[in-house]
């Protein structure tokens, strides 16, 4: 009976790990979409965001906390601001912004969240 409880604690721990890792994000139209929730202080991403490429982006973005937030996006190298905009609280607003090889990063400018820097994009083919 151990030998049972046992694997079943480690095939459940596998299953939950690997749906926390989020999925590939997908590409329709040459446009990769990636879903982003907004809560007090931090992001939440609903793919992961490994092994991205230079391209089109759509960047879906939720206010998940009970107050006014923002979305802000820039060239990492660059910082160059690609948009900027506020979301009232349950909100959904989403943007199409063109990432290159410098890669990007996010925060929120209106409740100040640390810089989330991406700087992984590939470019080899």
């Amino acid at each position: 009976m151990k030998i049972l409880s046992k694997t079943f604690v480690l095939l459940a721990g596998l299953l939950l790990g690997a749906s926390a890792l989020g999925a590939l994000p997908g590409t329709e139209n040459g446009v990769t979409t990636i879903h982003l929730d907004q809560y007090g202080g931090y992001f939440a991403a609903q793919e992961t965001l490994a092994s991205l490429k230079p391209g089109k982006y759509k960047f879906v973005v939720a206010n998940k906390a009970d107050k006014v937030v923002g979305f802000q996006i820039q060239d990492n190298v660059t910082h160059k601001t690609l948009d900027m905009f506020p979301l009232d609280p349950g909100q959904t607003k989403s943007t199409i912004v063109k990432i290159g090889k410098n890669g990007f990063r996010y925060r929120c400018p209106i409740n100040p969240t640390p810089w989330y820097e991406i700087d992984n994009i590939e470019t080899k083919k």
